[in-house]
């Protein structure tokens, strides 16, 4: 089946799931109900926008660490934005997830554990962005919630004459570990409740299953790695609490 003959059923099945989840969605009167179905509209746009623009400029260096500079940007400022925007968390949280995004792809390219080339870059450059993206936003949330909620705890240690950064310091560990449980179940249910992308995609595009499933590992231990480090200094550079947090944006 050639990719037009493709487009049709899976048009129609994507119609399809978008339109059960929305009706789940509002039949149990969910806030944002119709935002999974803008996020897929606005992922089908972008996803086809990058595919043109990649299957010409995959193989120049140049232009796939421009592609990965975008990604970088908006991961940035997106998981800045649901921790509370101000130019300052835009520093913060972006500083956090580029040093661990930096040192997580430093070393499994210079170990020689992915080779470097611009099409292994851009694969495993655009994973690692996603999910340490995804981590900021869960670290730098369950963080201020947590302030939020044990509040009067907060106080108390204040009050005892405390630091701010130790009045948070258990909440924060915390935070952490939460922000990390998505990868860690991720990781330990690889192959017994979960094919991740990379493993069948490179299985898909003829690899044996042995190399992909090295491939996926390399992949799954930089996820680890990248998320650690973003949510360490995520909460490090936030734990100085002195006033309650105010309520987040969606």
């Amino acid at each position: 089946m050639t990719t037009i003959e493709a487009l049709v059923p899976t048009l129609l099945g994507v119609v399809l799931l978008v339109t059960l989840t929305a009706a789940v969605l509002t039949a149990y009167r969910v806030p944002y109900r119709w935002a999974p179905a803008l996020a897929i509209l606005r992922g089908t746009l972008q996803l086809a926008a990058i595919s043109v623009i990649l299957s010409g400029v995959i193989s120049s260096p140049a232009f796939v660490a421009l592609a990965l500079l975008i990604m970088f940007a908006v991961a940035a400022a997106t998981a800045a934005r649901r921790v509370g925007w101000s130019w300052k968390n835009l520093g913060l949280v972006g500083g956090s997830m580029g040093l661990g995004i930096a040192v997580t792809l430093s070393i499994i390219f210079a170990t020689g554990a992915v080779e470097l080339t611009p099409r292994y870059a851009l694969a495993i450059g655009g994973i690692i962005i996603g999910n340490a993206m995804t981590t900021a936003t869960l670290a730098g949330r369950r963080f201020s919630e947590a302030v939020t909620d044990h509040w009067e705890e907060v106080e108390g240690w204040l009050a005892l004459g405390a630091t701010p950064r130790r009045s948070t310091l258990e909440l924060a560990r915390r935070a952490v570990y939460s922000a990390l449980i998505p990868s860690i179940d991720q990781t330990k249910t690889t192959g017994l409740v979960t094919l991740p992308g990379a493993f069948v995609g490179a299985i898909f595009g003829g690899v044996s299953p042995l190399e992909a499933g090295r491939f996926q590992i390399v992949v799954l231990a930089g996820i680890m790695a990248a998320g650690a480090f973003t949510a360490v200094s995520v909460i490090a550079s936030r734990a100085a609490v002195r006033v309650r947090p105010a309520p987040l944006d969606r």
